[in-house]
């Protein structure tokens, strides 16, 4: 399928290994669970499932991967917005503790899911630094490294200005941390993977399959494709996240849904490539409108952040981003550009996932908050345990009801403002 945003050709659709076939579904078919989306959420899901021997079909409106799934950073950072002595002031003691070690082991399901099913997914696994840009912010860092590093993290260690710069190789931070359980994935290339082992597993997975409907008939949950095609199902998960229409009622209104954008350099010389990121680390850093950037697989240097919440007109939607890039380091200045892309994002109001039930056997995953490669993955591990077992202690966090953001119908105009507002709190490149 052709990529959506013709001016904007991604890094990652051009470097990925082929799709495994995908046909659009015809006709009618039963299954025991229908799964819509497939992402990295829904294909995890899926492929948890039909280990179980659950008979699992999955719906996606255009190929595995083709949204934020194969979009992103490719940065795989454990953990979530929150502390974890705030994860668990919030949960308790006993559940934040589950959810702690949840978030915190979520880039190992995705390392381990590659190796265990020998995925042709590019990946490394040096490390994530969080860079400081600030004395706020270095505040942030001390206590993130300090928590983690009591709750066992081998590693997790708090970085001084003369060590950051050398492992990420701009002097524009004060310090940072390093979290040794981050790396990198090529993220189309993890998403078509994890499509092809789930369908070795036993799924159907079904491309150019938008569900047009969704609704529960004789107790069972029917999906209903636009060529009319359909799957009756005993229980049903949604895993749409950005690009979540109005399939289940109100959910599209408990999200904000920014586009994410990137930008990547031709490769580097060796001796250009030995001044960034030398030891191979994934960096982002503490601002509200943070920047991500890294080195990938064939030494192209990739850096991401916040742009348009419209889709992109042109070229110029990406200068921000290459001025920063420049400013930050400035060995690339003569270094072309050859690939801007973007993707959407979900933003809840808590910034936290949310996992809702809105009716008896409607599971619904949304919200990734910049952790969504480890995070949805190992979410879709719990989903498919809780869809087996209807056991609810198999899910990281409990069941919410669905809540619209006030005044969404006017979140683009309200989140120009968010974003005018972090960028003078954030200051300095921007």
């Amino acid at each position: 399928m052709a990529d959506p945003f013709p001016l904007a050709p991604s890094l990652w659709a051009a470097t990925a290994p082929p799709a495994v076939a995908t046909p659009p579904l015809e006709g009618s078919v039963s299954a025991d669970v229908v799964v819509v989306g497939a992402g990295y959420a829904g294909m995890s899901t899926a492929l948890h499932l039909a280990e179980r021997g659950t008979r699992v079909v999955v719906l996606e409106a255009h190929e595995p991967g083709w949204g934020g799934s194969g979009r992103n950073g490719g940065q795989v950072i454990p953990g979530l917005k929150y502390d974890p002595d705030e994860l668990e002031e919030m949960f308790g003691p006993e559940r934040g503790n589950r959810l702690i070690d949840f978030v915190g082991g979520s880039a190992d399901t995705v390392f381990g899911l590659i190796e265990k099913h020998e995925m042709n997914v590019p990946h490394q696994r040096r490390g994530w630094i969080q860079g400081a840009h600030t004395a706020a912010g270095l505040d942030i860092v001390k206590k993130r490294a300090a928590q983690w590093a009591k709750r066992g993290v081998d590693g997790a260690r708090e970085l001084g200005a003369e060590v950051t710069c050398h492992l990420i190789g701009t002097d524009k931070y004060l310090g940072g941390w390093v979290d040794p359980r981050g790396g990198a994935i090529q993220p189309l290339a993890y998403a078509r993977e994890m499509a092809r082992v789930a369908i070795a597993a036993g799924a159907a997975v079904h491309g150019r399959s938008p569900v047009a409907k969704l609704d529960r008939v004789n107790g069972k949950w029917v999906a209903v494709t636009a060529s009319g095609a359909r799957v009756t199902a005993d229980r049903a998960v949604v895993c749409t996240n950005g690009y979540s229409g109005n399939l289940v009622p109100a959910l599209r209104t408990t999200v904000i849904a920014p586009n994410s954008f990137q930008v990547a350099t031709a490769p580097l010389s060796d001796n250009v490539a030995r001044s960034i990121l030398p030891e191979g680390h994934v960096t982002s850093d503490t601002r509200q409108l943070l920047f991500y950037f890294r080195r990938d697989h064939t030494n192209r240097f990739i850096m991401g952040g916040r742009g348009p919440f419209r889709e992109p007109k042109g070229p110029q939607d990406w200068d921000h981003l290459e001025r920063i890039t420049t400013k930050l380091f400035p060995q690339l200045m003569d270094i072309p550009i050859e690939f801007r892309w973007c993707g959407r994002v979900t933003l809840t109001r808590d910034f936290l996932p949310h996992l809702h039930e809105p009716a008896p056997g409607l599971l619904v995953d949304i919200g990734c908050m910049g952790r969504g490669v480890g995070l949805q993955s190992a979410i879709g591990c719990a989903m498919a345990d809780y869809v087996a077992t209807g056991n609810e202690a198999a899910l990281p966090l409990p069941l919410v009801p669905m809540k619209a953001l006030p005044f969404h119908a006017l979140h683009r105009a309200y989140l120009a403002g968010i974003i005018a507002w972090y960028r003078m709190q954030d200051g300095g490149l921007a």
